[in-house]
């Protein structure tokens, strides 16, 4: 086996243990192999210099990092190649030129010398190979490798040295020689061919080289099938264009008609009778004549056609008033429905000063209120009352600004936004246009949809509004805009400035009775495919219906509630129940629909110590909260529950704070809430509660646990309280008092400044309810606790003298 190991060298040249070293970038030599390179640093230079003046040996090794201009040991791979210097020619720039043979690789053992240029001690790497079935295996191999290479058109670098022994290499029973001469030619990376000049093994050589080819060939065959793809669909799409013209030209010279002329001519009528202004027009126009001169294959065609399309489909010409009839509008709203005065009020407003002036910017209408108060349904009465088209979307959820401005043309599948849409769907320039739940519009990375929304909402600067599709303005003054939200706190206030907000507080018992029995009776009845004859609601029942199985602001529930009844009869009447005619009464009530779901809310039946009624504002409309408080032994804490904000838990500590300060009037000794911790609880825990209306509530429960006077369990109250005492105005005083009166309150305590709402309380709300008016949490304290605190009598504790004067 010892005698299959066969030296090889380049050349029979006795090497130097220590020689000149060159840096390359870049390129690795490789034994056998003539190689052109061209060194401008000056260490490599000097080099070069003393190699030439001597026995013309240098080795040049390959840098790690081909950036650094100046490497030193740790930048340089450890193996190299010697290489003879056949030939130098030195450049005007002062560069080398010279051509180097590869005679051995060897191995640097240290560097002897780094100035002027470097010199390394060597070790000679032999070339060696033993004749097995594998490495025979391996060397086929890598040559139908090579002929595969050349056949896909791969292009082997030779210099011209190289040329006339590649055939020779390539197919020589020496396997380094093969490797050596294949790695040189091909243009491998850097540090592929690096790793292939380290090894020692040929067996590992040759696999190393096969697998390179491999991956070369492999991407070589994806790049031409790629090719031939590309150059049969270029083909096809040339010869379809051919033939298309060729079918032009025949359809021309038998006189038939031309679909393409025909749509142009279309849309030259379609923009000649869409009235649009001239900027609009010239757009259409000029979008047209590059619609003429393009080829019907070209993508863009489509884009243009459908941009086109938009442009004479919408509405241009300004929309036609009917004769205006005050009368009429009334009745209409009157009769679609129950209440909502304010409301009504506005858009016979806006038909009188139209009537009067011929022309009025459209206003822009806001409904705040809970669900189920008819805001989004009396857009369609206002639209009936005005002889208008009615347009709806809903803004609950959009996050994205293009939904409101439309997308650019640029994109594929871009369209114009939700307002443009609205207008082409309406087919007229003067709809009334809602925007269902604006309080409810998103933000992201995609923009602001409500920011969109102040150019369009804005009767100022509407009448050019510009979509990102369009990109041509458009007319929407003459829009009537109607939004709906339930809260307004999330609206921006810039956008909140440009709407007119009209308040729903929410229906009383008496409001529900009279929509139940106008409106959603006879709404459910047909519905359920019964007639009127056939089932009879009687007052009492519909009065049960409301207050034992609905609690809300709106009718939504209510209207569910009334369903579920008219259903149970219409499948008593589908089963053959022979009987004429159904009445619902009460005990029919609790029949359909089971237990009672809503008990009075006032639920104590006797005054309680430290238990106060108080009064909230929610998005669902107004809210009765109760608030506990109770005293445990402890350190003079406070701790309030209940999920309560940090507004509201300010309030606690500013009710604890007034108690603490005003105890000698309150009856308590000096020093009551020092041995006490203070439990303040609102239940319903799982519900979010927040704002400072509920501190009078919160103070007369705080009084009473200290003073264990029991409070009226039917009085309601609310209102902010200072430290001084001070009760001060709140919000949202209709919705509260709705609220009271539903829960069956009879007293309701509010601040003194919000005795001119008054005005909006309705007739029967005020007399079923006694109203008290405070200023000062004292008048709050005498209504509300069953009798007044016993002022503590103040004992006189001795001053000591200052300690200047002791």
């Amino acid at each position: 086996m010892a005698d299959a190991l066969k030296p090889f060298s380049a050349q029979p040249i006795k090497l130097s243990p220590t020689l000149p070293v060159g840096p390359l970038r870049d390129t690795v030599i490789f034994p056998g192999n003539s190689v052109p390179i061209i060194s401008g640093r000056p260490k490599s230079k000097a080099a070069l210099d003393v190699a030439w003046n001597s026995d013309k040996l240098i080795v040049f090794v390959t840098q790690k990092n081909a950036r650094i201009e100046d490497p030193l040991e740790k930048d340089l791979y450890k193996v190299g190649t010697v290489c003879l210097i056949r030939r130098v020619v030195k450049n005007p720039e002062g560069e080398y030129t010279l051509q180097a043979e590869g005679i051995a690789r060897v191995f640097i053992k240290s560097f002897t010398k780094t100035e002027p240029y470097l010199e390394a001690e060597i070790e000679e790497i032999p070339e060696l190979y033993e004749k097995t079935e594998q490495t025979e295996a391996l060397i086929r191999t890598v040559r139908e490798q090579v002929k595969r290479f050349l056949e896909l058109g791969g292009n082997p670098f030779f210099d011209q040295a190289n040329l006339a022994n590649w055939s020779l290499f390539t197919y020589s029973e020496d396997p380094n020689q093969l490797v050596n001469s294949v790695t040189q030619a091909i243009d491998f990376k850097t540090i592929d061919k690096q790793q292939i000049l380290e090894m020692v093994s040929a067996a590992e050589r040759l696999q190393r080289l096969s697998e390179l080819l491999a991956k070369e060939i492999r991407i070589m065959e994806i790049s031409q099938k790629l090719n031939q793809q590309t150059q049969e669909r270029v083909s096809k799409m040339t010869k379809e264009a051919i033939l298309r013209e060729q079918m032009k030209s025949i359809e021309e010279e038998l006189g038939g008609g031309d679909t393409e002329h025909a749509e142009i001519r279309d849309f030259e009528l379609k923009i000649k009778k869409s009235g649009m202004p001239k900027e609009v027009r010239e757009r259409a126009h000029k979008e047209l004549s590059r619609l003429i001169k393009m080829s019907s294959y070209n993508p863009e065609a489509g884009y243009i056609r459908n941009y086109l399309e938009w442009l004479t489909d919408l509405p241009w010409r300004p929309g036609r008033n009917g004769k205006i009839d005050l009368k009429k509008a009334e009745n209409i709203l009157e009769e679609d429905h129950w209440g909502l005065k304010k409301v009504k009020e506005r858009v016979v407003e806006f038909l009188a000063v139209h009537k009067l002036a011929g022309k009025m910017k459209g206003p822009i209408l806001c409904f705040v209120g809970p669900p189920g108060t008819g805001k989004t349904s009396i857009g369609k009465s206002i639209a009936r009352a005005l002889n208008r088209k009615f347009v709806k979307i809903s803004l609950g959820g959009i996050r994205d600004e293009a939904e409101i401005r439309g997308h650019r043309r640029t994109y594929v599948g871009s369209m114009p936004g939700r307002i443009i849409q609205g207008i082409k769907q309406a087919g007229t320039t003067n709809p009334v246009f809602m925007l269902d739940e604006i309080d409810k519009i998103g933000m992201d990375y995609r923009g602001d949809p409500s920011a969109a929304l102040l150019e369009a909402l804005d009767p100022e600067q509407n009448e050019g509004f510009s979509d990102h599709y369009l990109e041509v303005p458009f007319d929407l003054s003459n829009v009537m805009f109607i939004t709906t939200a339930n809260i307004l706190d999330t609206i921006p206030p810039a956008l909140k400035d440009r709407l007119e907000v009209i308040r729903y507080p929410g229906y009383t018992e008496d409001e529900k009775f009279h929509i139940a029995e106008k409106f959603l009776i006879p709404k459910q009845v047909v519905n359920h495919g019964l007639k009127s004859e056939q089932i009879e609601f009687e007052e009492s029942g519909i009065k049960s219906l409301i207050q034992e199985y609905t609690r809300e602001a709106g009718v939504r529930n209510l209207e569910r509630e009334l369903s579920a009844v008219i259903r149970k009869v219409a499948r008593k009447i589908a089963e053959g129940d022979t009987k004429k005619k159904f009445t619902i009464t009460p005990d029919e009530i609790h029949k359909f629909l089971g237990p009672i779901k809503f008990l009075p809310i006032l639920a104590e039946k006797q005054d309680e110590i430290g238990m106060a009624t108080g009064l909230s504002v929610t998005e669902a409309g107004g809210e009765v909260l109760f608030i506990e408080v109770t005293l445990m032994p402890g350190k003079g804490n406070l701790l309030l529950t209940g999920q309560l904000g940090d507004v509201m838990k300010e309030s606690g500590q500013a009710a604890m704070s007034y108690v603490r300060a005003h105890w000698a009037s309150l009856g308590l000794p000096e020093r009551f809430f020092q041995k006490v911790d203070v439990h303040v609880h609102v239940p319903e825990g799982a519900i979010p509660k927040d704002g400072p209306s509920a501190g009078i509530a919160l103070t007369s429960a705080i009084v009473s646990a200290f003073t264990k006077i029991p409070i009226h369990k039917d009085v309601a109250m609310t209102g902010e309280v200072t430290l001084r005492g001070r009760v001060l105005e709140i919000g949202g005083f209709k919705e509260k008092v709705l609220a009271a009166h539903r829960a069956g309150v009879k007293v309701v305590m509010a601040p003194q400044d919000n005795q001119k709402d008054m005005e909006d309380i309705p007739d029967y709300v005020q007399k079923d309810l006694k109203f008290h008016f405070v200023k000062h949490m004292d008048e709050v304290l005498n209504v509300a606790l069953t009798r007044p605190p016993q002022s503590a009598k103040l004992k006189q504790v001795p001053v000591p003298p200052p300690a200047y004067m002791a």
